[in-house]
């Protein structure tokens, strides 16, 4: 499967915002328009619309401190959102994008971190973030707990 990151156009912000997660993940993340709303008044948000085949299948956002008007000495790259599209999840879509975004994260000046968060919750994705090597850092951010891969274990995980 060829999975790949594409800009948000004009022609594609509506079917973007028409993305739907299971009923049972709506918890978990939130809906892709109130994402690009927040991306609209955030220096750091870099989001892409997730392709699987040539097919619309997810979007993604990250909260890249690099990209601020003033970046700190020591920048972090935050997982802000990652859904997949119901009808495409379990076909390790999501695995490739983070792939993709450790590229993208080992490529910006500085940036010693990659993290996320997650609702801890039944069902919820934790299994799929430790899986893929990400360690709690002992934070809670309104709820939810903080995971994250240093850059120089990022070039080292094996997925």
């Amino acid at each position: 499967m060829k999975v790949s990151l594409q800009e948000i156009t004009s022609d594609t912000v509506i079917a973007v915002t028409k993305l739907r997660v299971h009923p049972s993940q709506e918890g978990f993340v939130a809906p892709n328009a109130i994402s690009l709303a927040q991306a609209l008044f955030s220096d750091e948000a870099w989001f892409r619309a997730i392709y699987a085949d040539g097919e619309l299948a997810g979007f993604v956002m990250l909260a890249d401190e690099t990209l601020k008007p003033n970046p700190p000495e020591a920048p972090k790259i935050g997982l802000w959102r990652l859904m997949i599209d119901a009808k495409y999840q379990r076909r390790g879509i999501g695995r490739h994008v983070i792939r993709m975004l450790i590229d993208h994260v080992t490529s910006r000046p500085k940036v010693r971190q990659f993290y996320t968060s997650y609702v801890p919750a039944a069902n919820g994705p934790a299994p799929f973030y430790l899986g893929l090597g990400f360690e709690p850092t002992g934070e809670i951010d309104d709820g939810e707990v903080v995971v994250a891969l240093p850059t120089q274990m990022l070039k080292a995980q094996n997925f």
